[in-house]
């Protein structure tokens, strides 16, 4: 990994988009060519030997990364998408947010069985996204092998709800927020 200042980059909004929450804002960082590369080279390295073949995000900040990674892994991109997005057969996950409830999607042909895939993303807070995402992948017959993302909400324990059904598997982060 390299020393970038990533968390310098990363800008705090109170209260939104509602009251007692505080939004981290990464444009910033992404607006910094310097920032952007080592955040994408950052992750592709740490995954560059696990024989990854795709790389899904999630909508709409898992698109900014995600894509850049899967290139430099050499590996195709999948987007996971709100519900009505996708115009094929889907599989769909719902799952709990910060603040409410959602649901993600992906083709059902999105990936094959013996896929290995990395779950990418901006942020880590609850786990629910990922772990949704992750759950859309699996039932695809493709492997999860692990998960990156740049900023972790530590204080949320977002690795204890990836634990719980993939255990085994990695999350990467490049900034931890306590």
């Amino acid at each position: 990994m390299s020393d970038f200042d990533y968390e310098s980059l990363v800008i705090d909004i109170p209260d939104y988009p509602e009251p007692g929450v505080i939004f981290k804002d990464i444009t910033p960082l992404f607006k910094d060519p310097e920032a952007f590369r080592a955040l994408v080279d950052d992750i592709a390295e740490h995954f560059a030997d696990k024989g990854i073949n795709k790389v899904v995000g999630a909508e709409a900040r898992g698109f900014l990364v995600g894509p850049p990674v899967a290139y430099k892994l050499g590996a195709g991109f999948i987007p996971a998408r709100k519900p009505g997005k996708l115009p094929r057969a889907v599989y769909s996950e719902s799952y709990a947010l910060e603040y409410g409830t959602d649901t993600i999607e992906v083709h059902q042909d999105a990936f094959e069985p013996g896929d290995k895939v990395l779950v990418v993303d901006d942020l880590i807070a609850t786990g629910g996204t990922s772990l949704a995402v992750a759950k859309l992948v699996e039932k695809t017959g493709a492997h999860v092998e692990g998960f990156a993302f740049l900023l972790e909400l530590c204080f949320l324990n977002p690795r204890e709800v990836i634990a719980r059904d993939f255990g085994d598997r990695e999350v990467y982060t490049l900034v931890k927020v306590n």
